[in-house]
């Protein structure tokens, strides 16, 4: 799905690509050698692999850096299925992390994205790619890139009004993000963005607590679409969410991986692969069915990357989970 001059993409996901250094230790214990592993990540790099194994033929929109890691960066994603034709750069470094992950789900990261190129992402990007956004079926972005900067802030904005006064969907992930901003700002992102989306995806507890004051998940939905949102997903952990599409909220269950490595990146899974999945005409209990198939079987690997589902696996996931909750049911 790389390449081409076509503007039409299903997918379009603005936002930040990172370098990703895992190391192989909890980060507290990392002494002098401790051997370490470099991949490629970011919640947009996540998002638009996740779409582009899901069937949608998507593309990056980001800016990257002019160190030495560009090009494998870019390679990477390219490699995933991405079209990283669009992608801009920027005489600055790429933003990176370090990552220490156990079986248990327990993470800990270490991040450097101050100046990086990644946070240069403005309202002139978002103009040189105005034909795309309007053309596309779907964009994915989220609170992290909005954190980015106060100009990544106005590029969110812009894309957003661009792809929904077009008449295209937004799926919108507020992953919020205490290191990167304060509450309030990312409040009033939402409060702005929530809108034009057809798909908010939040947690509970940590994104409902901190942006609609409540622990509680059918609250947290309810807050969500009162700010204008027309779906809403809230992730409650790793065994179900609730989904509220307006007509009622109901808890769905997830299919839980027996043999977790690292859960990095299973809600951008989830979003990419629900977002590609609404677009090419899924309904949208079986798109959501496909995002946490997905996502689940996205935790065995390591890094945000590291385990990217081909859909055959996927849809197949899912249909023995749909299968098991009836027999469940029944």
């Amino acid at each position: 799905m790389a390449g081409g001059a076509d503007p039409h993409y299903d997918v379009l996901v603005l936002g930040e690509v990172l370098v990703e250094i895992h190391a192989g230790t909890a980060l507290r214990e990392a002494a002098d050698g401790t051997p370490a592993r470099i991949s490629y990540s970011g919640d947009a790099l996540n998002a638009a692999a996740a779409a582009s194994a899901a069937g949608a033929r998507t593309a990056l929109l980001a800016v990257v850096g002019d160190d030495e890691l560009s090009v494998p960066l870019l390679d990477r994603a390219a490699a995933l299925g991405v079209d990283v034709s669009h992608v801009r750069r920027a005489p600055r470094p790429n933003g990176a992390y370090l990552l220490s992950a156990d079986t248990d789900g327990d993470r800990e990261f270490v991040y450097w994205r101050t100046h990086s190129a990644g946070s240069t992402l403005g309202p002139g990007h978002v103009a040189s790619w105005r034909d795309l956004l309007t053309g596309c079926g779907a964009l994915v972005t989220s609170g992290i890139t909005g954190a980015l900067s106060p100009s990544s802030r106005d590029a969110v904005r812009a894309a957003a009004r661009l792809v929904h006064g077009a008449g295209g969907h937004v799926t919108y992930d507020p992953n919020f993000r205490s290191r990167l901003t304060g509450p309030a700002e990312a409040r009033e992102l939402l409060a702005e963005i929530a809108p034009l989306t057809g798909l908010l995806k939040a947690s509970c507890p940590a994104d409902a607590r901190a942006l609609v004051d409540t622990a509680d998940p059918r609250a947290a939905a309810a807050r969500c679409r009162a700010l204008g949102a027309r779906t809403v997903v809230v992730t409650t952990g790793a065994d179900r969410l609730l989904l509220d599409d307006g007509t009622r909220a109901a808890y769905l269950p997830v299919p839980v991986n027996p043999e977790p490595v690292d859960a990095t990146g299973a809600g951008d899974c989830f979003t990419g692969t629900t977002t590609a999945r609404l677009v090419l005409g899924d309904t949208l209990e079986d798109a959501v069915a496909y995002g946490t198939a997905a996502a689940s079987l996205s935790v065995s690997g390591r890094g945000g990357t590291g385990r990217v589902p081909a859909f055959s696996e996927t849809a197949a996931l899912a249909a023995v989970h749909r299968r098991s909750g009836r027999m469940a049911s029944g």
